[in-house]
């Protein structure tokens, strides 16, 4: 809930030479940064050199992913993973890279706590420490069909010392092959779809080390639906997952084990969905700092930026079987976060009237009615092509704010981010599998705030329960039957300030539903 403003910036090309990185014409630098090794393992400093003709007390070395959100237009994009300042005219300088993952980065100098260049930025690599290993013991891919040709991929989903890495089959059926590069391929007939294909993959570094997982491949007969069950989840990664050690190899495990067909996600931090997607063999839409969509199945179209849409969700089009033409439309939303109704009730015990005219001033009633006007001909089509609503409402239910629950002494509020999501024909895919608010109250704000830390007004209560309630949502439309819906969360999280080693890498829980297509 606690959240990134999105900023709009320029996209520019960057190139590596001796690890500078092009710069934009309009970007005039007069000082150097050089980073002292372009790879360091895991776990050991960064260390620089830096110069500049303008020093300040302010000035400061910042380091992010690449491609990533820092600041390539000498604008503000989103946080830095470490920074350090940089006092002086020159010197040197370290960044720690704990709880960073393997990968490519870059660091920027810049100036007086801004975004504008002292040098051009460099870029280097973090190599893994770790013994070669798959993120899980097994793999569910997406699905086959007999008598097509079908391809899936494992290939991104090794942690450790991946230099001279190769795959190959060690055991399954015969109609997989598994390439050097880790692409399964191959075209199963009828038979095979008696029961799904186990395939055993060894990968190998050009260290000797080997690790192996085991592949799963349902395999379904020519004129079945492809995919009979769509598991779709909502989840705010919070800011990426970058406040847990190991996020990324925890987050790719949390999919896999819970099979997941689809994704909304929130607080991507710019990279998020596409690197899962890569990583898991998918697809995605990385709509900017904020937004993503993660899915197994073919993404054929997506809808515009929230740059440029001004709204504050993201759409794209499934195609879950290509024999039956059969498409899912997935919207995705991130609302507005402060005033929070939950504060307000529960601390503020403001008005029935207070507490709705504050989900306007937040922008949630207005964020909500715009996307649900933009969702409009997809509704009118959900009979013919199911459409989903995902997203992180950062606000409650009416279906939960009840005279049975009477949460902090209301007897209803009328909540319009649920409110207006069931007036235009969608359904709380939660509560359809759990009708009861008291049994079943799915909270997923927050697992790991027991405590209100203070804030959004509310200070004098600083230290009493943090209000718990249900904030992230999938919501459906068309012919989907809700065969099971959870909140989740990976183990049992440690609260702030103790959750950087966390098996679970976001302070909200998940949601997942899994629906029977009809």
């Amino acid at each position: 809930m606690r959240r990134l403003f999105m900023v709009a910036a320029a996209v520019v090309t960057l190139g590596l030479t001796s690890g500078l990185v092009n710069v934009p014409a309009f970007a005039a630098t007069d000082g150097t940064l050089n980073v002292i090794s372009t790879s360091v393992k895991a776990g050991e400093p960064i260390s620089l050199t830096y110069s500049t003709p303008r020093p300040d007390p302010k000035n400061w070395i910042g380091l992010y992913t690449d491609p990533g959100s820092g600041p390539v237009a000498e604008k503000y994009v989103g946080p830095s993973l470490k920074w350090v300042y940089i006092p002086e005219g020159s010197g040197t300088a370290t960044l720690p890279t704990d709880g960073l993952e393997p990968g490519d980065y870059v660091a920027y100098s810049l100036a007086k706590d801004g975004y504008a260049w002292l040098a051009q930025p460099v870029k280097l690599k973090i190599a893994s420490a770790e013994p070669l290993h798959f993120v899980g013991d097994r793999v569910p891919l997406r699905n086959a069909r007999a008598l097509k040709p079908y391809t899936a991929t494992v290939g991104g989903l090794t942690r450790g010392d991946a230099e001279g890495l190769t795959f190959r089959k060690i055991s399954g059926p015969r109609w997989v092959t598994v390439g050097s590069d880790g692409k399964i391929s191959g075209t199963p007939r009828p038979p095979d779809a008696r029961r799904p294909a186990a395939v055993g993959i060894e990968a190998r570094n050009g260290a000797g080390e080997t690790a192996s997982v085991t592949a799963e491949i349902e395999v379904r007969v020519p004129g079945a639906k492809l995919v009979p069950d769509l598991k779709a989840m909502s989840w705010n990664l919070w800011h990426g997952g970058s406040q847990v050690k190991g996020a990324r190899e925890k987050q790719l495990k949390f999919l896999l084990d819970h099979d997941v067909d689809v994704v909304g996600m929130q607080e991507t931090s710019g990279t998020s969905a596409k690197e899962l997607a890569e990583a898991l063999g998918w697809e995605h839409f990385q709509a900017g700092n904020d937004l993503g969509i993660v899915s197994r199945y073919p993404i054929t179209s997506r809808g515009p930026l929230p740059a440029a849409s001004g709204l504050a969700g993201i759409t794209a089009r499934i195609r879950v079987d290509d024999q039956h033409r059969q498409d899912v439309v997935i919207w995705n939303v991130h609302l507005g976060y402060t005033p929070y109704g939950p504060y307000d009730a529960c601390f503020g015990k403001m008005s029935h009237e207070r507490l709705l005219a504050n989900e306007v001033s937040s922008g949630r009633t207005p964020q909500i009615t715009a996307v649900l006007a933009a969702m409009q001909s997809d509704l009118r089509d959900a009979r013919r092509t199911p459409v989903l609503l995902t997203g992180d409402f950062n606000a409650p239910s009416h279906l939960d704010w009840t005279p049975a629950t009477r949460r902090c002494g209301y007897d209803s509020v009328a909540w319009p981010a649920s409110v207006l999501p069931e007036k235009a024909g969608l359904k709380d895919s939660f509560r359809v599998a759990h009708p009861d608010p008291v049994a079943a109250p799915g909270i997923t704000w927050s697992p790991i705030y027991p405590t209100f830390t203070g804030g959004y007004g509310h200070d004098a209560h600083k230290g009493e329960p943090e209000p718990q309630d249900r904030i992230d949502f999938v919501h459906y439309a068309g012919d989907l039957r809700v065969l099971d819906s959870s909140a989740l969360v990976e183990g049992t999280p440690a609260p702030i300030p103790g959750h950087s080693g966390n098996a679970w890498t976001s302070d909200h829980a998940a949601v997942l539903t899994t629906f029977r297509m009809r």
